[in-house]
């Protein structure tokens, strides 16, 4: 039962909405912040965010200080689980308890125990334990969430996450975050969300919880699609297994909507890229790549035909404008796999990758007159080495992926910092994985929005992020009802008056 300070609390919230203050948000692992740009965006009020990893929480100051000091506390790297919500305000100077500075609190908790894929890198860590992905203090961060949810009383939630949450070894998390929420005075709802369907140019599926204070007389609402994408095959048996736990009695889950065939077609690679600079410097002279930094500008590319909707909104997205060139431009030098990536079919992945590197090293054995009988010799050893990759297409059949320039991207990770070729452009011409900027336009965040520390750092950053325009669709819904809410509560009062 909800107690009469946390409703008074409350009640002071709605109030401070009416007098037209902005909605004022916590995000809780923050990232660089890819569902700030979209809380932003949609008119609320970035006051605090944790962050623990030191690179994403500079990118966040750089894009979100809006005047304060990017050195400033507020910028810093904290631990969610070392800082309570009290010592952040503290250390923020709010001038407010907790429990009266934030209306909003978000979260995009960390994945890893959750994800399928990540499960099997825990399993084989810990050296073949099945169940290591459950013993992984990451798996209970949602709890130490939950406190914070106590101790600052807002009037709105978000939380992110992976499609596995929702069968955690069989156990539904976010039905039992959405259990205690609402013995805390909140209505819930959860859902799947796919970030295609909401203009990204990825096909990215996340869970998304939203719980909003009975105060406010609002049951959640989700986002509907804006564009229409028929998923490849798959996608059904992956939500399948992921929603083999979802009680539908409970009321708590919203049934995942299908974009309609009449919307416009979801954003392709070739619209998501094509205006952004090409890069050969990889095979004409490594040694530029090699000298370019993160900050390098170089100019957009220039057609007669113009660029994409798509792109228009990279390069005006209010406050991250960037009008004649961008930054980003780093691509890994793997000269090995270069002719490879020209030969690859559009959409195709690594067994395809291995066939052709298998007929190139064949074409060299016979250019060097290295027969059958040279098995053994180092001179065919070295050549194998220098041509074709040493992954057993069986056990790595998705490691790599060339792009389609008419479909969205698979979706990016955060594995990404130490590996691309899981995106592969689809420009034979350029035969390279994605530019850092590439990356980031995949994932929706403007050409005007910059990332701290060096390549592999801010391939992580993007690859961890929430896609903006998902988080905006989020957000603008969350914001129509705090804005619905707020207006109710001064027609009831006017109505007393009278």
């Amino acid at each position: 039962m909800i107690s009469a300070e946390a409703m008074s609390i409350r009640q002071r919230k709605l109030e401070r909405l009416r007098s037209g203050g902005l909605p004022r948000a916590l995000e809780i692992c923050s990232g660089a912040g890819g569902l700030s740009l979209g809380l932003q965006t949609a008119g609320f009020e970035l006051s605090a965010h944790i962050e623990i990893d030191p690179e994403a929480a500079r990118s966040y100051a750089l894009n979100f200080a809006n005047g304060r000091d990017p050195k400033s506390p507020w910028a810093m790297p904290r631990d969610m689980e070392r800082v309570s919500a009290e010592k952040l305000v503290a250390e923020l100077e709010l001038k407010t308890s907790a429990a009266d500075s934030f209306d909003v609190i978000a979260a995009g908790l960390p994945c890893q125990a959750f994800a399928r894929i990540g499960r099997s890198k825990l399993r084989s860590v810990s050296g073949g334990e099945e169940d290591a992905y459950q013993k992984d203090p990451r798996a209970s961060l949602y709890r130490r969430f939950l406190r914070y949810v106590e101790d600052t009383q807002p009037l709105a939630i978000i939380i992110e996450n992976v499609p596995d949450i929702l069968n955690f070894g069989g156990h539904n998390v976010p039905e039992e975050i959405c259990e205690q929420l609402e013995a805390a005075g909140y209505s819930t709802g959860y859902t799947l969300l796919n970030a295609a369907y909401f203009g990204v140019p990825q096909i990215r599926e996340r869970l998304f919880i939203v719980a909003l204070a009975r105060v406010l007389g609002e049951t959640p609402r989700f986002p509907s699609p804006t564009h229409f994408l028929e998923l490849p095959r798959g996608y059904e048996g992956s939500r399948r297994v992921a929603l083999k736990h979802v009680d539908r009695k409970s009321g708590r889950f919203h049934e995942i909507l299908t974009p309609l065939a009449s919307l416009k077609a979801a954003i392709g690679a070739r619209d998501a890229l094509a205006d952004l600079p090409r890069i050969t410097e990889h095979v004409n002279d490594p040694k530029v790549i090699r000298r370019r930094k993160l900050i390098d500008k170089l100019p957009y590319r220039e057609s007669k035909k113009g660029f994409s909707e798509y792109a228009r909104l990279m390069r005006s997205w209010d406050g991250f404008a960037s009008n004649v060139d961008t930054d980003g431009h780093l691509v890994r030098l793997t000269p090995r796999d270069f002719s490879i990536f020209a030969a690859m079919d559009h959409g195709a992945d690594y067994p395809q990758a291995r066939e052709l590197a298998e007929e190139m090293f064949q074409q060299a054995l016979r250019r060097k007159r290295l027969g059958s009988s040279s098995k053994n010799s180092a001179a065919y050893r070295n050549l194998r080495a220098e041509i074709v990759p040493p992954y057993d297409p069986k056990k790595f059949p998705n490691k790599w992926w060339k792009l389609d320039p008419a479909k969205p991207s698979r979706t990016l990770t955060a594995h990404m910092g130490k590996d691309t070729y899981s995106h592969i452009h689809y420009d034979g011409q350029q035969c390279r994985t994605v530019s850092v900027r590439e990356a980031a336009r995949l994932q929706s965040f403007p050409d005007g929005f910059v990332f701290a520390g060096a390549m592999n750092a801010a391939f992580r950053q993007i690859g961890n992020a929430v896609p903006p325009l998902l988080g905006l669709a989020v957000a603008r819904i969350l914001r129509e009802q705090l804005d619905q809410a707020a207006k109710s509560a001064e027609q009831t009062d006017d109505r007393q008056v009278a």
